[in-house]
């Protein structure tokens, strides 16, 4: 084993953003929506923990305890950026479900549209367009062929 420590084999991975929520169960409500299936929870009643699966990603739910200070989602700093082939159509079903959805935007950075929504507890999530022909223009920016 190397001693070089970008080279050890041993590395951290799967990284999990662990949310501090008000009631879990109305967080995975909401992250169901977006299209993340729930994978496990610590079975408690209220739930206390929950883990959610989407393709490519994970995301875990605690609930706030009252022995710590109160969260602050506009105290995190963290940003959410997930990605969907069919923004109109996610945003119409959204919509639909009773979901408050931002209007699709083009800015510079994201010209395929992103739009925003805030979750139960206050985290800002910004769903992106991306469909076959953005990740196609992602791969040759990368100077990566299809199916590397």
């Amino acid at each position: 084993m190397s001693d070089d420590p970008i080279q050890s084999p041993i590395r951290a991975g799967w990284v999990t953003p662990l949310l501090h929520v008000a009631s879990v169960e109305r967080a995975i409500a909401f992250w169901e929506r977006l299209g993340f299936e729930l994978v496990e929870t610590d079975r408690c009643e209220p739930l206390g923990f929950a883990r959610l699966h989407c393709e490519g990603g994970a995301i875990a739910l605690l609930r706030a305890e009252a022995e710590h200070p109160p969260f602050d989602p506009r105290a995190q700093a963290v940003l959410f950026a997930l990605y969907t082939p069919d923004l109109p159509a996610l945003r119409e079903r959204l919509l639909a479900e009773g979901v408050e959805v931002a209007e699709i935007r083009h800015p510079p950075y994201m010209p395929s549209g992103e739009m925003r929504v805030v979750d139960p507890d206050g985290y800002g999530v910004f769903v992106n367009h991306w469909g076959p022909a953005e990740h196609a223009a992602w791969l040759e920016r990368i100077g990566k062929a299809p199916g590397d």
